[in-house]
């Protein structure tokens, strides 16, 4: 599996869509060839609505919390801006993670705020070995390309009151 990131501002009609489905199995499809093929098309208008993550949300996600990997970690609203949020799916090959209008504006107010300093410098105490991998300049400035491409997406959900679902294959 590639285990790249992306986000996906939904208005509330495409969540019902998904939740409309029971079974994680339905959901995964439901995603993969309706979500992912609707967002993701390059002609689509409603790409402005997904900002991919590459493996860069892993980093993320510890930037944003304690420095560690987990699903409760760190303190809102800044743990949801990878793993905070409703599961959606519940086997270990992905993660649906949906976070309500509401969170997505906190998020953002909290998001919009942050410095590169501020980030670099949460970045690097990141530990390697937890990680998995190096902790360097490198990697810090894909990690922060990448959390500052997905800002545009984050803003436009706070905008106009949308859910912000975040997906990962394993």
């Amino acid at each position: 599996m590639s285990c790249l990131g992306v986000l996906f501002a939904m208005p509330k009609k495409d969540v019902d869509a998904l939740l409309v489905s029971k079974y994680d199995e339905d959901r995964l499809e439901y995603l993969q060839h309706g979500i992912e093929e609707d967002y993701l098309d390059f002609d689509s208008p409603i790409l402005k609505y997904a900002a991919e993550l590459d493996k860069s949300w892993d980093a993320i996600h510890r930037v944003m919390t304690d420095g560690s990997f987990g699903f409760d970690n760190g303190t809102f609203p800044l743990n949801h801006v990878i793993m905070g949020g409703e599961s959606l799916y519940h086997k270990n090959d992905y993660y649906m993670i949906l976070k309500t209008p509401e969170q997505v504006k906190a998020i953002w107010n909290a998001l919009k705020i942050i410095t590169e300093s501020w980030f670099r410098e949460r970045y690097f105490q990141i530990d390697p070995y937890d990680y998995g991998h190096d902790v360097d300049e490198e990697d810090f400035l894909y990690t922060w390309e990448w959390f500052n491409s997905s800002l545009p997406v984050w803003e436009r959900a706070a905008r106009e009151d949308r859910y912000m679902l975040f997906t990962v294959d394993q």
